[in-house]
């Protein structure tokens, strides 16, 4: 591999982490509003859609991997709705740290979908994993560490929705870039179009500026964004991809300092700063292991 081609994934996956750290910012301001996180998602994605169709019809869809496609379409739109509900209404810090026990379920996806070996040291990280979730769950007044909201449950689905999108979409080897981020628009959409008929929350009366800005956040932020992450776990061992994106949290931190008050306590570090080690060492034991 020359140095440029591991050098471009990387790039693409720290822009596409950096921009989402920050989006849950744009998306409470579409709240505020009047514009309701589920419709947000249907505009987004349909803009995104929309603004990719000239380069989607060149490469379109292939019926050998429709399989595959399901699942992908599935995932990411179960990723991206739930992912906008918990940065929403959620703490961000926390809805980060939770949606970041993802890279180890990409561990354990990739050992079952890929067949990437896996070192005897990442079961420890599992472990080491689940204890950091345990300690930031853990609520006195509970007694259990369990999720205390809906953004946590929102958030720690999304993460395994995630890790589950990206190891198929490095599975379906062979396939463009964009006929992948097609499938997880289109996944996107349904989940939500799903959600509101279940819901079956009132049409936003909002100003069309809102609307138009909903539109382009979709037509440039999501189809950069999407298109970024696609090539980089595309081009990337999975167990490496998920360690370079999580520097979304250091983007989510540091915004969510700049912009909001919301606080985060003490266990809620001590339990993040375990899930993030256990995650890094996950990628070095398969790094040692030559993946």
């Amino acid at each position: 591999m020359t140095p440029l081609s591991t050098f471009v994934p990387v790039i693409a996956l720290l822009i596409s982490s950096t921009m989402w750290g920050v989006m849950w910012y744009p998306l409470r301001l579409l709240e505020n509003a009047g514009l309701q996180g589920l419709w947000s998602s249907l505009i987004l994605y349909c803009a995104a859609l929309l603004a990719g169709l000239p380069m989607l019809w060149r490469h379109r869809v292939e019926s050998r991997h429709l399989g595959q496609y399901a699942v992908l379409a599935l995932a990411s739109g179960w990723c991206n709705v739930a992912f906008i509900l918990a940065v929403i209404d959620g703490n961000v810090v926390r809805v980060l740290l939770l949606f970041y026990l993802s890279p180890l379920w990409t561990v354990l996806f990739a050992r079952l979908i890929l067949h990437e070996p896996m070192a005897r040291e990442a079961k420890a990280t599992l472990v080491l994993a689940m204890v950091g979730a345990v300690i930031m769950l853990w609520n006195p007044a509970v007694g259990l560490p369990w999720p205390q909201d809906p953004a946590d449950w929102l958030a720690i689905s999304s993460g395994a929705a995630f890790a589950l999108s990206n190891v198929i979409a490095r599975k379906v080897q062979g396939v463009s870039i964009w006929t992948k981020a097609a499938v997880a628009w289109t996944g996107v959409i349904g989940v939500a179009i799903a959600l509101l008929a279940i819901t079956t929350p009132p049409l936003p009366q909002v100003d069309g500026t809102v609307y138009l800005s909903a539109f382009a956040l979709g037509a440039i932020g999501m189809l950069v964004m999407t298109m970024a992450v696609l090539y980089g776990v595309t081009h990337m061992p999975a167990h490496r991809s998920a360690v370079i994106l999580l520097f979304e949290l250091v983007a989510g931190s540091v915004s969510a300092q700049l912009l909001t008050d919301e606080l985060v306590q003490l266990n809620e570090w001590i339990g993040g700063a375990l899930i993030v080690s256990a995650a890094l060492f996950a990628a070095r034991s398969h790094t040692r292991d030559g993946c």
